[in-house]
């Protein structure tokens, strides 16, 4: 009577189980692609994007006017009073002269 109990037992365990195995095996390949389906719509998002981008490169290469350089003003003039206390200080702290 023991063995027919355990047996018992572990068939309400299996009848339990097995259904249940299968609807968690069900939802986590429903997961799995759900989440393969977003990366492959990610991947063809980034595709179309890249080529968007090359697209729009072309076409403002093509078509935009040039820019115009920018104008390079000289420097200001050397202000003589700088160099000339930067040449008393380095004659008083013994550095050698300024190029």
């Amino acid at each position: 009577m023991r063995i027919l109990w355990t047996f018992a037992k572990l068939v309400i365990g299996l009848a339990l189980l097995v259904p249940l195995g299968i609807i968690v095996a069900a939802a986590a390949f429903g997961i799995l692609g759900v989440l393969i389906g977003l990366a492959v719509l990610v991947l063809k998002l980034a595709v179309f994007g890249l080529i968007g981008y090359a697209v729009l490169k072309v076409v403002r290469h093509l078509f935009a006017p040039t820019p115009q350089r920018p104008v390079v003003h000289d420097l200001p003039p050397v202000d003589r009073h700088y160099e000339a206390a930067m040449r008393e200080l380095d004659m008083e702290l013994g550095h050698s002269p300024r190029a």
